[in-house]
């Protein structure tokens, strides 16, 4: 059985985990919220964010297809698949650094009310990619929020 789990819904399904682990199956985890004795897991990993492309949100799901492309043997897990997946993760492995500038809520509803005139029809997800492209910090909830506020969706 393969698992992906956020960090938080492995803490709601923690029992659960729990007694699968107890079955004997082979039972892999992709992300969870920490080892559980009788189930592989494959920890949630940032620095693959690059190799498997998309946001950190989709990462786990991502991180369990890449497992799953390397499973040899006809098994979920393998010393074969365990050794292909640790060498594949040391060569494509970057640790990513954002050194992006922290904006108040003022300056973000600023930069969302120049932006949208500067670049009319540009998605709220092009704007935000591009906020963060200029050095600037914003997370992604916060930034759909205040663009909802400016936006007069609310």
């Amino acid at each position: 059985m393969l698992l992906v789990l956020s960090e938080g819904y492995a803490n709601v399904l923690e029992g659960e985990v729990r007694e699968l682990a107890g079955t004997g199956d082979e039972v892999v985890l992709v992300g969870g919220a920490g080892d559980v004795e009788g189930i592989h897991r494959i920890r949630a990993d940032g620095s693959l964010r690059s190799a498997l492309g998309g946001t950190m949100t989709g990462l786990n799901a991502r991180m369990a297809s890449a497992w799953l492309s390397r499973c040899a043997d006809g098994r979920l897990i393998s010393p074969t698949t365990k050794g292909v997946w640790t060498r594949w993760v040391n060569r494509v492995r970057i640790e990513e650094r954002h050194n992006r500038v922290p904006m108040t809520d003022a300056q973000v509803k600023s930069y969302i009310g120049k932006a949208v005139l500067d670049h009319p029809g540009s998605s709220r997800t092009r704007l935000h990619r591009m906020l963060r492209d200029s050095g600037k910090a914003c997370e992604q909830k916060r930034f759909a929020q205040l663009f909802a506020e400016m936006m007069g969706e609310q």
